[in-house]
């Protein structure tokens, strides 16, 4: 299989799971593994990270332009709180995740973890009723520490932010605004933190071929994937997504346990 199909794959895949709440890690940890894709290197990823980063922009530029625009509106205040959090946990266990990562030994309960907290946010979702201006700060610090535990592998990034907003009774249309918006300085330090680790050597050969190829992959199935995700926080269920990714962590823990993984 070439670099360039390789790519693709990873970028379609990061892609569609960066913003579905099925998480990205985890999908990615599985098929490098089923795929043998482990090889395509670690500049590849910070690219597919910049790709799902352009996603985001492309479906809320106006809110980017509007917080830039007015820097102590109380919305770009709720994102800096709740990157905070998110930003310590991931720098300070940065190694740990890293190891979980490479290993894969926490996957499949990452899985099964996610799909407890999508089902029962499902359940909450109704009940919310708080837009941006009501979303104080402490609502924001609870759903950017859960974004930072999201860090684990087979964690959702998007599903325990989502679900973190429902429970802290923040509308549907808020709490998915809230959630892909909170998502732009997490990708992007996740970029620059894989940035630092390419300057300083740890590259492994990638042509540009497929580096472009799979960036591109990344952020047109990201920018689908965002725009699904939104109709489906509206008007939809998320019991679906729990059932699926129940399903991959019982599927992970299985072939774990045949030590075959």
């Amino acid at each position: 299989m070439s670099d360039t199909i390789k790519a693709v794959i990873l970028g379609i895949i990061q892609g569609l799971t960066e913003f579905l709440p099925v998480s990205s890690s985890g999908h990615l940890l599985v098929f490098r593994k089923v795929l043998d894709l482990s090889e395509a290197g670690l500049f590849l990823d910070t690219m597919l990270h910049f790709g799902t980063l352009l996603a985001v922009v492309a479906v809320f530029w106006r809110d980017i332009l509007g917080m830039i625009r007015r820097p102590f509106s109380h919305l770009t205040l709720l994102i800096i709180v709740g990157t905070i959090p998110t930003g310590i946990i991931g720098v300070v266990f940065k190694d740990y995740f890293e190891e979980l990562a490479v290993s894969g030994v926490s996957a499949g309960w990452g899985f099964l973890f996610t799909g407890l907290v999508l089902w029962l946010a499902d359940r909450a979702k109704s009940f919310g009723t708080k837009d941006i201006e009501e979303i104080t700060f402490k609502d924001s610090l609870i759903v950017g520490t859960l974004q930072g535990i999201a860090i684990f592998p087979a964690v959702s990034r998007s599903g325990l932010t989502i679900g973190g907003s429902f429970f802290r009774g923040i509308d549907r249309d808020t709490a998915a605004r809230f959630s892909f918006l909170l998502s732009l300085p997490a990708i992007l330090g996740a970029v620059v933190l894989q940035g630092v680790d390419v300057l300083n050597g740890k590259v492994e050969a990638i042509g540009t071929v497929p580096l472009v190829a799979g960036t591109l992959a990344a952020a047109v199935t990201g920018y689908i994937a965002v725009r699904w995700m939104l109709n489906i926080i509206r008007r939809g269920s998320l019991k679906g997504f729990a059932i699926y990714v129940w399903g991959m962590g019982a599927l992970v823990l299985i072939v774990q346990f045949l030590g075959r993984f």
